[in-house]
Parts: structure tokens; C-alpha cells; sequence
């Protein structure tokens, strides 16, 4: 389970940030960057991965209610496409941290890189895992993506964003194949890429 001890490293704030989004063939990378107060903590935190949609939406609620600030940022489809999925996924990272409205004294990044910027931080391999605020960031993160997914579902009704969020189900696939591309598929990704080349 999560900690504090890659946090309690640090004297002053310390901010997770994780990201969700990164795999499917539609819609944007979302990032998260969180501030807990380690005396009001929400129970329960952990990967986004491993917990229940309704638990992650109770501990959504909690996260926001209860940490010291939290940002969400995000990378478009056109910037996907433009700068490719890492360097899109940095974007979203950095601008999730932009929009914290406190000043935190380092950086917590879930995974083995950090984005280019000057802020002080540390990548942490399993992060979700490890660290309480990396958690709480991916479970921002996957519920905003999830959101913006399933409204999408409603404006494209064919390729069953409402459950697979954007990812290659072979509900989406054979859906893609037969109704084609929207504007929010990434045209970089192969499975789109090739169908545009048909």
C-alpha cells in the first residue's frame, strides 16, 4: 500500500503527479498534481488501476474535498499527435502542476522520467503504488479522463467510449473500421494510422 516516506523526505509541500491516458486510440492525456495533508488524509488510496470505479469516484469526491490544492492539466488529441504521447503526457504533467495554487518544495512524478522543467523532483518507478500523493494524482486523473470520455460517448455514440474509454476494445476497433475516424483519434496511433491509409 502507499506511504508517506517518499513525501516525509521532504520538508514542506510535496506534490504527486500522474497521468491516465496514455494507451487509448481517442481522446486527450490527462494529468493530475496533488498536495496532501498528511493529517487529513482520505483512507483507502492506492493505483487507480486496482480500485473499483465507485470506490475511485467516493475517493475522487474526498481527494478534492480534503487535500491542501490539486491541478488537473491536459494534452490535447492535435498535441498527441504533434509531439507523440511522451512528450504529450510531460505537457499534461506540467500544466497540472501549473495550476496548483500552492508553491510545493518538490515533485513527486509516477514513472522512470520527469518532465523538462524546473521545478525539483524525482521519478518514481510504481509510483501509484508507493506514494499516497502519486495515488490520490491517478485517481484525479483516470476519473477527469473517464468524464471527458464518456460526455464524448454521447457526441460519438458508435465506438463505445462510455465503457472503454477511448482504448482499442474490439467493440471500438470494429466500430472505428466501420464508421472511421472522429476528431478525437489520434491519427499517430497505428490502428487509426492505418485505417487512413486505406
Amino acid at each position: 500500500m502507499p506511504d508517506f516516506s517518499h513525501e516525509s523526505r521532504h520538508a514542506g509541500h510535496v506534490a504527486g503527479v500522474d497521468e491516465a491516458g496514455r494507451g487509448p486510440l481517442a481522446g486527450p492525456v490527462v494529468a493530475a498534481a496533488v498536495i496532501l495533508d498528511p493529517a487529513n488524509c482520505p483512507d483507502g488510496l492506492d493505483d487507480s488501476k486496482v480500485l473499483s470505479p465507485a470506490r475511485r469516484t467516493a475517493l475522487e469526491i474526498e481527494i478534492r474535498a480534503r487535500a491542501i490544492c490539486f491541478g488537473i492539466g491536459m494534452a490535447s488529441v492535435e498535441e498527441i499527435d504533434s509531439l507523440n504521447i511522451l512528450w504529450a503526457s510531460m505537457l499534461a504533467m506540467t500544466r497540472a502542476v501549473e495550476a496548483l495554487s500552492h508553491h510545493c518544495v518538490h515533485i513527486l512524478v509516477d514513472g522512470n522520467r520527469c518532465p523538462k522543467w524546473h521545478y525539483p523532483s524525482t521519478p518514481v518507478i510504481g509510483g501509484d503504488a508507493l506514494c499516497l500523493s502519486i495515488a490520490a494524482a491517478s485517481i484525479l486523473a483516470k476519473e477527469e479522463r473517464d468524464r471527458m470520455m464518456v460526455a464524448a460517448a454521447r457526441e460519438h455514440p458508435h465506438y463505445s467510449w462510455e465503457s472503454n474509454k477511448g482504448y482499442g476494445s474490439a467493440a471500438h476497433l470494429s466500430a472505428l473500421r466501420e464508421h472511421g475516424p472522429t476528431p478525437l483519434h489520434r491519427r499517430s496511433f497505428a490502428p487509426v494510422a492505418q485505417l487512413l491509409l486505406l
